[in-house]
């Protein structure tokens, strides 16, 4: 990725007397995929990404289930669907040209049940008008030649839909950073933000930050930097923080899943329900429920944050939406502690899989925007103003849309903060 003759020198990012031109902050997924975009439109940038982390991808970039989406979902016309989209399509290429492993195994969407048929025949509606390639309605039949030990009624075949390890990604995006004269600084939290005439200063405990344009990609932490830009006010959605804690299938049953099978999705809720994933290296997941997680980077579930449970404890929004879906969030808590429920909830997909081929395994917290008045925020909320973009909420499908999400935002920020 470095310009024709080289890429310039990396610029210290360590105060104000060395002003950037660009900075970023998170170093996920989004944040790599918008930092490279920049570089890309303009190889002179000066550009550095600060990451609270030792590492890249430390949080929902580097622990998800690696599906690359076709779009099936979302509703048409949202940014969702035009991003997924589009994000599918650079994210393919960019694998082949980067040489990272990469399979289509193919999704199918299962109806198990009569009353889930009406269901799946609105979201094969959807995923037509999204243009999702070789989508097929089947029946019993066809079910049992693609997935030979899977059971349903009805289901949506979509060939195309692939999987990945997005943890490798985000270090091929580091590469071409770094190859393109960008930084990447590693263990430097953003504590503050503050605009300063054509200029933002972004405080960290090893120095004062001084760009002339931020783009903040802070995944778990997104409104509390929101918040530090005075991008918030009392009425803001909240992130609020979900564990999804997966089951491995032990060795002997792996042969039970040759791709992807998901469930019907309800429509009240953003998450997808268990489903099983044929993952690149071979391992087949099974998951993730879908339970409050305690701490915003809560991956156990003996891991409690008080500050971070008591926010999210006395948000007005979550408030009402466990009052209206309190039953739901028992069940998957159960799920979350019964193996045998667990297994019982997977099994209605693969009958012959059983409790003791399931061995928990890793987990995941995914951000989530939540609404003062209870209700999720579904589709990607980019914005922000003046000189501080910020992306709100970005849910699945993030990873998958990474590099069309990192495209538009890049396009904005060339834009609006007139960089010389």
């Amino acid at each position: 990725m470095p310009p024709p003759g080289g890429a310039p020198a990396p610029v210290p990012a360590g105060g104000s007397d060395s002003p950037v031109d660009v900075a970023l902050i998170g170093a996920g997924l989004l944040g790599l995929a918008t930092a490279r975009a920049l570089l890309e439109r303009r190889p002179d940038l000066r550009l550095v990404v600060l990451e609270k982390e030792e590492v890249v991808a430390a949080h929902q970039s580097g622990h998800n289930s690696g599906v690359v989406h076709t779009g099936i979902y979302y509703p048409p016309g949202s940014l969702k669907a035009r991003l997924c989209r589009e994000g599918r399509a650079l994210l393919e290429g960019y694998l082949e040209e980067k040489g990272i492993p990469f399979a289509r195994p193919g999704k199918l969407v299962v109806a198990v049940t009569e009353d889930e048929l009406p269901r799946l025949a609105a979201l094969e509606e959807r995923a037509r008008a999204n243009g999702v390639e070789g989508l097929e309605s089947v029946g019993p039949e066809r079910i049992r030649e693609i997935e030979p030990h899977a059971g349903g009624l009805r289901a949506l075949w979509s060939p195309r839909a692939g999987i990945v390890d997005f943890g490798q990604v985000a270090r091929a995006l580091a590469g071409d950073i770094r190859a393109g004269g960008g930084q990447i600084e590693t263990g430097r939290a953003v504590t503050g933000i503050r605009e300063r005439g054509r200029e933002v200063v972004l405080d960290t405990p090893r120095g004062a930050v001084v760009a002339r344009g931020v783009i903040a990609c802070a995944g778990l932490w997104a409104d509390r930097v929101a918040a530090l830009s005075a991008e918030t006010g009392p009425d803001a959605p909240r992130i609020i923080p979900f564990r999804g804690d997966y089951c491995t299938l032990t060795p002997d049953a792996r042969h039970l899943v040759r791709g992807l099978i998901y469930p019907v999705p309800d429509p009240r809720f953003p998450f997808l329900g268990v489903h099983l994933t044929r993952r690149i290296d071979g391992q087949v997941w099974a998951g993730p429920n879908a339970v409050l997680a305690f701490a915003r980077e809560g991956y156990r579930r003996s891991d409690v944050r008080l500050a971070d449970l008591v926010a999210t404890l006395a948000y007005p929004g979550f408030l009402r939406l466990a009052a209206r879906y309190w039953r739901t969030g028992l069940a998957e808590l159960w799920r979350d502690w019964s193996k045998a429920a667990f297994a019982g909830r997977v099994r209605r997909y693969v009958p012959e899989l059983r409790a003791d081929q399931l061995v928990f395994g890793p987990s995941g917290v995914r951000a989530q925007a939540l609404g003062r008045d209870g209700r999720l925020v579904d589709d990607f909320d980019l914005g922000g103003s003046n000189r501080v973009l910020h992306v709100r909420n970005a849910p699945s499908p993030a990873a998958t849309s990474s590099l069309a999400i990192g495209r538009l935002l890049a396009e904005t920020a060339l834009e609006r903060f007139d960089l010389p």
